[in-house]
């Protein structure tokens, strides 16, 4: 048994009730990035979970609050309103949990200041006021709780040094933004732990931009050349600081990714508990080496948060343009997440037992009455999951 911070305690892969391969072995479990990993809390979510990316529709954090507690009140999420402005977009958001770094908004988008300015206490002012809303909707509440912001490696490809190219052109910047970073969720963890101490607080780490970090593609300020491509190795020790400092807190650190190929080995070799990502993406191209490191995801534990439905307003009874019952409908979604479960050749009944259905993306640019159809048919999907794990003949 191996034991987490407030005595919390994980299954090992032997206490499962059987092995996860169906007819086959399990593969040995991969060694830790680094000795001193801290081992992280156990994933608090129950058999057949939902919950959300962040981003919705609208500007009123109380409503978007009300609906998140409403639909998903068994595993909610802090809402993010983008539509608010500036400071409430994914970098603004991120920007403001940094400690002792200040950021200013240019005509090229964000940028790292002297001092603190106007913009950043706009996006100071908008987490808080989110976090008062959403406190005041789930006050009580017991059981996971999830909290996101934009991981170190986005932020570095986004926000601009004092001479305009970003700040992944700067090693010592990312570290420094890595531990400024680090140092403010540490501080929103505990600020969630008072606010709500009976949930346990789960932390998304979004990197939507991790995959062209690593390829080499982002862009210099000029426009005519790309940044440097950042190593694997240094990748994941930048993210296992914040892994680190977030399982130290009592939290439990997933990381978020909805590019069609996330990193997950990176992921992975960082610590992260749980992995999200779009999988309608993989499933429309299934491969081995897609497959691969999910499946070694799994078999060291680590949960998936499985991106089936879509983050903008589709019909969801319809399918090749011909009505259907909605049992067809939730079938059809859950269909990505039942065929690569298959692939992989683990036990059925552990599909929905060990993970999280989720829309593919944020909600942000949907219609206003989208969110709430998608939470239902996420909440739909993942009890058939668990009814049902296997695709019918």
């Amino acid at each position: 048994m191996s034991v987490g911070s407030e005595g919390a305690r994980f299954l090992r892969l032997d206490e499962f009730p059987q092995r996860l391969r169906v007819g086959g072995s399990v593969t040995p479990p991969m060694p830790p990035a680094s000795s001193s990993r801290l081992t992280p809390p156990a994933p608090p979510w129950s058999a057949g979970s939902a919950t959300g990316i962040g981003s919705l529709p609208g500007v009123r954090p109380d409503e978007a609050a009300r609906l998140v507690s409403g639909e998903l009140g068994a595993f909610p999420h802090l809402p993010e309103l983008p539509a608010v402005g500036v400071g409430a977009d994914m970098i603004g958001r991120g920007a403001a949990h940094l400690v002792d770094l200040h950021v200013e908004v240019q005509p090229s988008g964000w940028r790292f200041a002297a001092h603190a300015g106007a913009d950043e206490r706009r996006a100071r002012g908008f987490l808080a006021r989110d976090l008062d809303a959403f406190e005041e909707q789930i006050s009580g509440h017991v059981g996971p709780v999830k909290i996101q912001v934009a991981g170190p490696w986005t932020l570095a490809a986004s926000i601009e040094l004092h001479y305009g190219d970003k700040a992944l052109a700067d090693p010592g910047a990312v570290r420094d933004l890595t531990e400024a970073l680090a140092e403010g969720m540490g501080q929103l963890v505990v600020d969630f732990r008072r606010r709500l101490p009976a949930s346990t607080i789960v932390v998304q780490l979004d990197e939507p931009s991790l995959p062209g970090v690593l390829n080499g593609q982002v862009p210099t300020a000029s426009g005519f050349g790309t940044l440097r491509v950042v190593d694997p190795l240094v990748a994941v020790e930048r993210l296992s600081t914040l892994v680190s400092t977030i399982v130290s807190a009592g939290a439990v650190p997933v990381a978020h990714c909805c590019a069609a190929d996330p990193p997950f080995q990176v992921f992975m070799d960082a610590g992260f508990r749980g992995l999200g990502f779009d999988l309608t993406l993989l499933d429309a191209r299934p491969s081995a080496r897609a497959d691969e490191p999910i499946g070694v995801a799994v078999e060291n534990g680590i949960a998936l948060f499985l991106g089936l439905i879509p983050s903008t307003d589709v019909d969801l009874a319809s399918a090749a343009g011909r009505p259907a019952k909605p049992l067809v409908a939730i079938n059809r979604l859950a269909g990505p997440a039942r065929r690569l479960w298959s692939r992989l050749g683990f036990a059925p009944e552990l599909l929905g037992q060990l993970n999280v259905v989720t829309p593919t993306c944020g909600l942000a640019g949907a219609s206003p009455s989208w969110p709430k159809t998608a939470y239902r048919a996420c909440l739909e999907v993942a009890t058939a999951l668990v009814e049902s794990p296997e695709e019918a003949a």
